[in-house]
């Protein structure tokens, strides 16, 4: 009975702590839910052409007062960028905790004109400002004014591009033996094909010739995996286990946002190919042949091509002139639009006389 009456006591007293406890708010956390905004501070300076040599170079430096939350508290803060002063589509271009000023590189901040809008090789003017929040959430933000610079951007490559290798493919299992390109859609960064003739065997997919990761493939056959560098390799397209593929054309389609892909064969009967094609233009200072592989004659291929500013078109033996609008990728036709070319470098140009499509691929971008 005794031992009864003792858990009584210990029980009641607990909840009377407890009741106590949760009327206690003397440690309760609170903020300002009409903060005062951060301050932008002005420049010193209005123009800045950017240097495409020294990248690593200062070449802004940020700066404000703290936004006041009413309470101490770790305030974030993103700095945005925009080629309006209505921030109509700004992006982020850093984000700090605890800081008053960021300093962006030249590379940074070319990266910045460019996802922003900005073209390359053109003044333009460019709008900045900085807004606080708080927590990983973002709560309850604050935006501060803007202010404006003249920048003259470098250009800004934002594509990856993707090689086959396999013992399916011409390379084979060589990373670094002219691997065909994939190529890229002209409306979707992330989609990729690739139409062509497949041997016996399987293969996989590169970001980078020479080196092999990062590697896709597939380990249940319906989606990719990536080993990006220091994991595990994943399988081997198209189907993980599978035996060898049957010989013959197949049309590859991946997309790295969806994480899909498809492998199905593709008609290739009745299609010839031209007996020769060159690359003509105001973009070459002479004509310049491609080759055709010799595993599959319809892909055809030029390496480390100049091109500079201007425009060319694929021309065959019989005088046809194959071309389009889109610059570094798309689909071209016969009689179509001369290919846009929009900043000097050395490219590898890949041509597909299947599907029309092709992809110029800067090597020093």
């Amino acid at each position: 009975m005794k031992n009864i009456f003792k858990i009584t006591y210990i029980t009641i007293l607990t909840l009377m702590v407890g009741i106590v406890g949760c009327d206690d708010t003397t440690d309760t956390f609170s903020v300002s839910d009409n903060p005062t905004a951060p301050v932008l501070q002005g420049l010193s300076i209005s123009d800045i052409e950017l240097d495409p040599v020294n990248t690593s170079t200062p070449a802004l430096t940020l700066s404000w007062q703290s936004a006041d939350y009413g309470q101490q508290a770790a305030v974030v803060y993103n700095i945005e960028f925009a080629n309006d002063e209505n921030f109509t589509n700004p992006i982020t271009a850093s984000s700090v905790t605890g800081e008053n000023a960021v300093t962006f590189s030249m590379s940074e901040l070319n990266s910045a004109a460019g996802n922003a809008g900005l073209n390359p090789f053109e003044w333009a003017t460019l709008y900045a400002r900085v807004v606080s929040s708080l927590g990983t959430q973002n709560g309850i933000p604050a935006t501060s004014n803007s202010i404006n610079m003249n920048v003259y951007p470098y250009f800004n490559y934002v594509f990856d591009d993707y090689y086959l290798v396999g013992d399916g493919t011409s390379p084979g299992w060589d990373n670094n033996n002219n691997n065909p390109a994939l190529y890229r859609d002209s409306n979707d960064e992330n989609l990729f094909t690739y139409t062509g003739y497949f041997s016996g065997g399987m293969f996989k997919v590169l970001e980078t010739k020479g080196l092999w990761q990062p590697q896709w493939g597939t380990n249940d056959g319906s989606s990719i995996e990536v080993n990006p560098g220091g994991g595990d390799d994943p399988e081997r397209f198209p189907t993980a286990g599978a035996e060898n593929i049957t010989p013959g054309f197949y049309t590859f389609t991946i997309n790295f946002a969806t994480k899909d892909f498809s492998f199905v064969p593709f008609d290739a009967s009745g299609s010839t190919s031209p007996a020769s094609l060159t690359a003509q233009g105001s973009s070459l200072d002479t004509a310049t042949p491609l080759s055709a592989l010799t595993f599959d004659g319809h892909i055809w291929y030029a390496s480390a091509v100049r091109l500079k500013p201007g425009n060319f078109q694929f021309a065959t033996d019989s005088g046809a002139l194959w071309g389009s609008d889109t610059s570094f990728s798309g689909v071209a036709t016969s009689g179509g639009a001369s290919i846009p070319v929009i900043v000097e470098d050395d490219y590898d140009i890949w041509f597909n006389d299947l599907t029309g499509q092709y992809i110029l691929v800067p090597l020093n971008l």
